[in-house]
Protein backbone atom coordinates (compact mmCIF):
# COMPACT_ATOMS: atom_id res chain seq x y z
CA UNK A 1 0.00 0.00 0.00
CA UNK A 2 2.16 2.53 0.89
CA UNK A 3 5.08 1.50 -1.33
CA UNK A 4 2.52 2.33 -4.69
CA UNK A 5 1.37 5.50 -2.77
CA UNK A 6 5.40 6.39 -2.80
CA UNK A 7 5.33 5.33 -6.61
CA UNK A 8 2.67 7.41 -7.38
CA UNK A 9 3.78 10.79 -6.06
CA UNK A 10 7.30 9.55 -7.64
CA UNK A 11 5.13 9.74 -11.04
CA UNK A 12 3.63 13.22 -10.99
CA UNK A 13 6.73 14.81 -9.60
CA UNK A 14 8.67 13.26 -12.70
CA UNK A 15 5.41 14.27 -14.57
CA UNK A 16 5.30 17.91 -13.05
CA UNK A 17 9.63 17.78 -14.00
CA UNK A 18 9.15 16.90 -17.63
CA UNK A 19 6.44 19.81 -17.91
CA UNK A 20 8.33 22.54 -15.75
CA UNK A 21 11.42 21.72 -18.36
CA UNK A 22 9.46 22.22 -21.46
CA UNK A 23 7.35 25.74 -19.96
CA UNK A 24 11.52 26.67 -19.38
CA UNK A 25 12.54 26.31 -22.95
CA UNK A 26 9.56 27.83 -24.18
CA UNK A 27 9.87 31.17 -22.15
CA UNK A 28 12.96 31.17 -23.07
CA UNK A 29 12.78 30.93 -26.52
CA UNK A 30 10.06 33.93 -25.82
CA UNK A 31 12.44 35.99 -23.91
CA UNK A 32 15.03 35.58 -26.52
CA UNK A 33 12.77 36.95 -29.24
CA UNK A 34 12.03 39.89 -27.13
CA UNK A 35 15.53 40.68 -26.75
CA UNK A 36 16.18 40.52 -30.34
CA UNK A 37 13.56 43.34 -31.28
CA UNK A 38 14.82 45.12 -28.36
CA UNK A 39 18.24 45.38 -29.93
CA UNK A 40 16.85 45.62 -33.40
CA UNK A 41 14.90 48.94 -31.88
CA UNK A 42 17.43 50.64 -30.08
CA UNK A 43 18.63 54.08 -30.54
CA UNK A 44 20.81 56.55 -28.23
CA UNK A 45 18.75 59.52 -26.85
CA UNK A 46 19.92 62.60 -24.80
CA UNK A 47 17.20 63.23 -21.82
CA UNK A 48 17.20 65.03 -18.88
CA UNK A 49 16.07 63.04 -15.94
CA UNK A 50 13.21 64.90 -14.11
CA UNK A 51 12.22 61.72 -11.51
CA UNK A 52 12.44 58.27 -11.01
CA UNK A 53 10.04 55.79 -8.99
CA UNK A 54 8.68 52.76 -8.51
CA UNK A 55 4.91 52.78 -9.78
CA UNK A 56 1.99 50.75 -10.81
CA UNK A 57 1.48 50.98 -14.69
CA UNK A 58 -1.69 52.77 -14.22
CA UNK A 59 -0.37 55.55 -11.96
CA UNK A 60 2.97 55.66 -13.94
CA UNK A 61 1.53 57.70 -17.13
CA UNK A 62 1.99 55.12 -19.66
CA UNK A 63 -0.35 55.49 -22.78
CA UNK A 64 -3.14 53.11 -22.54
CA UNK A 65 -2.22 50.87 -25.72
CA UNK A 66 0.79 49.76 -22.65
CA UNK A 67 -1.81 49.16 -19.84
CA UNK A 68 -4.06 46.76 -22.81
CA UNK A 69 -1.24 45.05 -23.82
CA UNK A 70 -0.22 43.89 -20.12
CA UNK A 71 -1.11 40.45 -18.95
CA UNK A 72 -3.14 40.98 -15.74
CA UNK A 73 -1.21 39.88 -13.44
CA UNK A 74 1.35 42.03 -13.63
CA UNK A 75 -0.74 45.46 -13.86
CA UNK A 76 -0.45 45.24 -10.06
CA UNK A 77 3.30 45.11 -10.20
CA UNK A 78 5.54 47.94 -9.28
CA UNK A 79 7.22 49.10 -12.73
CA UNK A 80 10.98 51.57 -12.48
CA UNK A 81 9.53 54.44 -14.16
CA UNK A 82 11.97 57.42 -14.82
CA UNK A 83 10.13 60.46 -15.94
CA UNK A 84 12.07 62.73 -18.63
CA UNK A 85 12.68 65.72 -20.48
CA UNK A 86 13.28 64.46 -24.16
CA UNK A 87 14.00 67.36 -26.31
CA UNK A 88 10.71 69.43 -25.72
CA UNK A 89 8.77 66.54 -24.76
CA UNK A 90 8.37 65.18 -21.22
CA UNK A 91 8.07 61.51 -20.91
CA UNK A 92 7.28 58.55 -18.91
CA UNK A 93 9.45 55.35 -19.39
CA UNK A 94 10.08 52.14 -17.94
CA UNK A 95 13.66 51.03 -16.53
CA UNK A 96 15.59 48.07 -16.81
CA UNK A 97 15.85 47.03 -13.16
CA UNK A 98 19.36 46.40 -13.04
CA UNK A 99 20.82 50.49 -14.04
CA UNK A 100 17.27 51.57 -12.23
CA UNK A 101 19.61 52.72 -9.26
CA UNK A 102 22.15 54.12 -11.05
CA UNK A 103 20.33 56.38 -12.95
CA UNK A 104 20.85 60.41 -11.43
CA UNK A 105 17.67 63.01 -10.90
CA UNK A 106 18.11 66.10 -12.01
CA UNK A 107 20.94 65.44 -14.71
CA UNK A 108 21.40 64.72 -18.57
CA UNK A 109 22.42 61.21 -19.55
CA UNK A 110 22.36 59.80 -22.73
CA UNK A 111 20.40 56.89 -22.53
CA UNK A 112 19.47 53.78 -24.72
CA UNK A 113 16.38 53.94 -25.42
CA UNK A 114 13.83 51.08 -27.27
CA UNK A 115 10.28 52.02 -27.63
CA UNK A 116 9.72 53.04 -24.18
CA UNK A 117 12.03 51.10 -22.70
CA UNK A 118 15.67 52.25 -21.26
CA UNK A 119 17.78 49.59 -21.41
CA UNK A 120 21.35 51.75 -20.75
CA UNK A 121 22.64 54.67 -19.43
CA UNK A 122 25.82 56.77 -19.66
CA UNK A 123 26.54 60.11 -18.30
CA UNK A 124 27.31 62.93 -20.45
CA UNK A 125 29.16 65.39 -18.13
CA UNK A 126 31.21 63.10 -15.89
CA UNK A 127 30.59 59.62 -14.22
CA UNK A 128 27.62 57.97 -13.02
CA UNK A 129 27.80 57.19 -9.70
CA UNK A 130 27.27 53.56 -8.83
CA UNK A 131 24.85 51.79 -6.42
CA UNK A 132 26.29 51.27 -3.36
CA UNK A 133 27.13 47.66 -2.32
CA UNK A 134 24.63 46.31 -0.53
CA UNK A 135 25.54 45.36 3.15
CA UNK A 136 25.92 41.65 4.26
CA UNK A 137 24.13 40.03 6.09
CA UNK A 138 25.03 38.81 9.41
CA UNK A 139 24.72 34.99 7.89
CA UNK A 140 26.85 35.47 4.88
CA UNK A 141 29.94 37.83 6.64
CA UNK A 142 30.11 34.63 9.26
CA UNK A 143 30.32 31.78 6.28
CA UNK A 144 33.38 34.43 4.97
CA UNK A 145 35.30 34.49 8.10
CA UNK A 146 34.81 30.76 8.58
CA UNK A 147 36.30 30.36 4.98
CA UNK A 148 38.67 32.35 5.29
CA UNK A 149 40.29 30.56 8.65
CA UNK A 150 39.69 27.62 6.32
CA UNK A 151 41.71 28.61 3.87
CA UNK A 152 38.86 28.27 1.71
CA UNK A 153 38.37 31.13 -1.52
CA UNK A 154 34.86 32.86 -0.42
CA UNK A 155 31.29 32.12 -2.47
CA UNK A 156 30.31 35.13 -4.55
Amino acid sequence: MAVKILIAILVIFVVLLVVLYFVGKKLQKKQAEQEAQIEAAKQTVTMLIIDKKKLKLKDAGLPAAVLEQTPKYMRRAKFPIVKAKVGPQILSLICDASIFDIIPVKKEVKATVSGIYITDVKGIRGKLNTAPAKKKGKFKSWVEKMQEKAGAKPLK
